[in-house]
């Protein structure tokens, strides 16, 4: 029987509590959890703890940024409304920015059997560890991120080779050792002008989270994002997976993943530092 919205939020709450842990350490402030990076790598976020009995209060919020300031650690906080729901008004409070996101599980039944068509002389490849490109693959999703939504673009391969030569060498050696290891999965979109669209995804036992898809500007609304994604999802499932889920950039782009069986279970939130 399928699972119901609630139940699906349920498990993706440990999901959410679990995958950090692996990477972090953890401080309890008020009803707030905060990850704390330990060498190399992404920095986190605080989430409302697992289980918790009482909501996040706007104090609990900024104890919360006082200790991110005192770590020169980005004050970044993310859960999901429909299980906390207070937590929305306490960020305001806070003085936080505060940005919703459609929260979608994939439906396998409605999960079509064909990848979307792409584009002539566009194919799709796995990103390996090594990869001799793989700051351009990466500056992909740098260009996409700056230039939110769906909309078409300026902004293409040259904008992305300028961005390559920037990128932080400890955080690609943290990303290669995550392709290494299987911990990410990364696939791209090429054209013979190089990576166009990129995304990959995180796992822990049966469950898997698709993250960073994103399009350079001048190749949208071309199917791209429809294409990566659904060769994510695709070798999620095939590697055992049996939730797939994602967090859409806004209403637009949900759209997209709905066409590949994407189904909204609820709302992620994050809340940042103006």
């Amino acid at each position: 029987m399928p699972k119901s919205a609630a139940e699906l939020r349920a498990h993706l709450e440990i999901f959410y509590d679990a995958v950090p842990r692996r990477f972090t350490r953890t401080e309890a402030i008020g009803a707030l959890t905060l990850f704390v990076r330990e060498g190399e790598g992404w920095p986190y976020y605080a989430r409302p703890t697992l289980g918790g009995l009482t909501e996040p209060t706007v104090a609990d919020v900024r104890a919360v940024r006082a200790r991110q300031r005192e770590l020169k650690v980005p004050e970044t906080f993310e859960w999901v409304h429909e299980t906390t729901p207070a937590l929305r008004a306490a960020a305001i409070e806070a003085e936080l920015h505060v940005h919703e996101h459609p929260l979608m599980v994939l439906d396998p039944d409605e999960h079509p059997a064909e990848r979307p068509d792409l584009p002539d002389l566009v194919t799709l490849r796995r990103i390996r560890a090594d990869a001799t490109d793989l700051a351009i693959v990466h500056s992909v999703a740098a260009i996409g991120f700056a230039n939110p939504g769906t909309a078409p673009g300026s902004d293409g391969a040259a904008e992305r080779d300028t961005a390559a030569l920037g990128q932080d060498p400890g955080l690609l050696s943290y990303l290669n050792e995550r392709l290494r290891s299987g911990e990410t999965v990364m696939f791209a979109a090429y054209s013979p002008a190089g990576p166009l669209c990129v995304g990959s995804y995180q796992h822990l036992y049966d469950t898997t989270e698709i993250v960073g898809v994103a399009t350079l500007p001048a190749a949208r609304r071309s199917g791209l994002a429809a294409a990566v994604t659904w060769e994510l999802a695709r070798h999620a499932l095939e590697g055992g997976s049996e939730t797939v889920f994602l967090s859409a950039g806004d209403e637009d782009v949900a759209r997209v993943y709905d066409r590949i069986g994407f189904r909204s279970v609820g709302t992620a939130m994050i809340a940042e530092a103006p």
